[in-house]
């Protein structure tokens, strides 16, 4: 049997080789929703909502981020600047979509404050490096146009003096059709979270 040359440097090679240490593989993007009932599924499977078909949609394009849902159902911009600066320490997110404000026009708090909560939250994010998504809803008819024009015009300010993106409408085609939201009249349906889905999608995806 012939012998092998260089033996001794071959096995000094694999040696030195296994003898590395492993690297590992680098951790996927962190995108955080906070929300509230609206981002959370209330009244519904978590799974069939959409967050969760959103992480659902990234994995099937081979997108490598990880969807963290931290929505609380009625919760406020009170509540979620209350907790956002542990949520971002957690987490470190790349990317945070901010889906609050609806509870605070059902509870009557003040313009001014919801406002001014809105503004810290975009700003701790983006002191943090992480882009900003803002989600805009708006209120039931019986609040009156004038109220309801001045609701929605806070999530526009905001967006505009902080230079983020904005969905002004996530309801859209969902609120008022019967077929889409469950008997409280508040809470869309499992069917209809592919279109809340889909009302996200076009401000979302230039920012993954």
């Amino acid at each position: 049997m012939p012998r092998l040359r260089h033996g001794p440097a071959i096995l000094l090679l694999i040696l030195g080789v296994w003898g590395l240490p492993a690297v590992a593989a680098p951790a996927a993007p962190v995108l955080l929703v906070l929300g509230d009932s609206l981002s959370a599924g209330y009244g519904i499977d978590p799974a069939r909502g959409w967050v969760a078909r959103l992480e659902q949609r990234l994995n099937g394009d081979g997108r490598p981020w990880r969807v963290v849902n931290a929505s609380i159902s009625g919760d406020t911009t009170r509540g979620g600047r209350a907790r956002l600066p542990e949520l971002l320490e957690r987490w470190r997110p790349a990317l945070v979509v901010i889906e609050l404000g609806g509870n605070d026009g059902l509870r009557g708090i003040s313009l001014e404050e919801m406002r001014a909560n809105l503004e810290a939250m975009v700003d701790l994010a983006l002191e943090r490096e992480a882009r900003v998504l803002l989600v805009g809803v708006r209120l039931p008819p019986n609040y009156g146009p004038l109220y309801i024009d001045a609701f929605a015009a806070v999530f526009r300010e905001v967006a505009r003096t902080r230079g983020v993106p904005l969905v002004p409408r996530f309801l859209d085609g969902v609120g008022g059709d019967d077929g889409l939201m469950q008997e409280d009249g508040i809470h869309p349906t499992a069917e209809a979270q592919p279109r809340l889905l889909e009302n996200v999608w076009p401000a979302l995806a230039p920012l993954l």
